[in-house]
């Protein structure tokens, strides 16, 4: 295959332009990719008014393999926005509704005997290609364990027999700010399978305006399928390829680096942050970068396209400390601080 030679282009000022190495196929491939996810906002944008940016951080969490956590108030559409992008990627959908009495096995499945008296897998809910946990922080840590072996390794283990997940999998789970009593929050072990923390906010009184118009009448807006399950799969991989330069490489570690407390680290950080992000922190950083820059049609990522996802894959890393809450100071006046 004849290999074609690009140029990066550097918009951040950085000195990193240099010449990539891509195949012919991955060229054209990155192409239909920035098409089909035009497309994709099109046939979304049917259904969900706004919301641009949320709709973003979910797909390129899907096309980097990874989840989603979605926090906003009751009724700023988050099941309907996982149900229509399910339906636009063409995906087996399923949702999970959290509740304090789930056990384990009702997400995962349990085996039984049937008429011949021989043990038989019953699989649950989680065998889908997209799962909704629903109000996640509502069930007990015993139950919501149950997703950690399937978000990281793709299996679930069930009386000592693992089961494969059929890929594309994705896990999106909502949480409600408000609501204190009876909810369990996630540990910092589970959050951290997430990708991306993503704040779902009111909408404008314009958008909101539209989204009254469009629902209260008799027409009902239907999604059409503009992806595939092996395209989808396709583009993972080419994520995933995607070359990155040493500078970006080292922008992104250096920038997780400078949220942990230490000799290292801002004196902003050593006064109002009690521990900061990990190494996952670093490596969602980076695919997530090049996944940015493929919807933009860029070849490869520069450093404003790890600025662009900074914010919602280190909101749920860092854990601030009483000085910090004492004083007002937020999460996301330190990250932008730190970008």
């Amino acid at each position: 295959m004849r290999a074609m030679q690009l140029v990066n282009l550097n918009t951040s000022g950085w000195p990193q332009a240099r010449k990539i190495d891509m195949a012919e196929s991955d060229v054209k491939l990155v192409e239909r990719f920035g098409e089909q996810y035009k497309q994709l906002n099109q046939e979304i944008g049917k259904v969900i008014i706004g919301q641009e940016q949320v709709i973003q951080m979910v797909l390129i969490s899907i096309f980097s393999k990874g989840h989603c956590l979605l926090v906003g108030v009751p009724g700023l559409a988050k099941t309907l926005l996982v149900n229509t992008i399910s339906e636009a990627l063409g995906l087996k959908f399923n949702r999970i509704q959290f509740t304090p009495d789930l056990m384990p096995s009702d997400i995962i499945g349990a085996e039984i005997l049937d008429e011949n008296r021989n043990f038989k897998f019953i699989k649950g809910p989680i065998f889908a290609n997209i799962i909704l946990a629903d109000e996640i922080n509502r069930t007990p840590p015993k139950t919501q364990s149950a997703l950690l072996e399937a978000m990281q390794e793709k299996t679930v283990t069930a009386s000592g027999h693992h089961h494969k997940l059929e890929e594309p999998f994705f896990v999106l789970a909502t949480q409600n700010p408000i609501e204190q009593e009876g909810t369990y929050p996630l540990p910092e072990a589970q959050l951290d399978r997430f990708m991306f923390n993503v704040w779902v906010d009111y909408p404008t009184f314009e958008e909101e305006l539209s989204v009254v118009k469009n629902t209260t009448g008799k027409v009902a807006q239907s999604v059409s399928n503009v992806v595939s399950k092996e395209e989808i799969l396709a583009y993972q991989n080419l994520v995933r390829q995607i070359p990155v330069t040493d500078t970006v490489m080292e922008y992104a570690v250096k920038l997780v680096g400078r949220t942990r407390p230490g000799a290292q680290a801002p004196e902003m950080v050593n006064k109002y942050l009690s521990w900061g992000a990990g190494p996952r922190a670093s490596q969602y950083l980076v695919i997530g970068a090049k996944c940015h820059a493929l919807i933009h049609g860029k070849f490869s990522p520069d450093i404003e396209d790890v600025k662009a996802i900074a914010l919602p894959i280190l909101r749920h890393r860092i854990v601030r400390n009483y000085k910090a809450e004492a004083e007002g100071y937020n999460i996301e006046k330190i990250i932008e601080e730190l970008l």
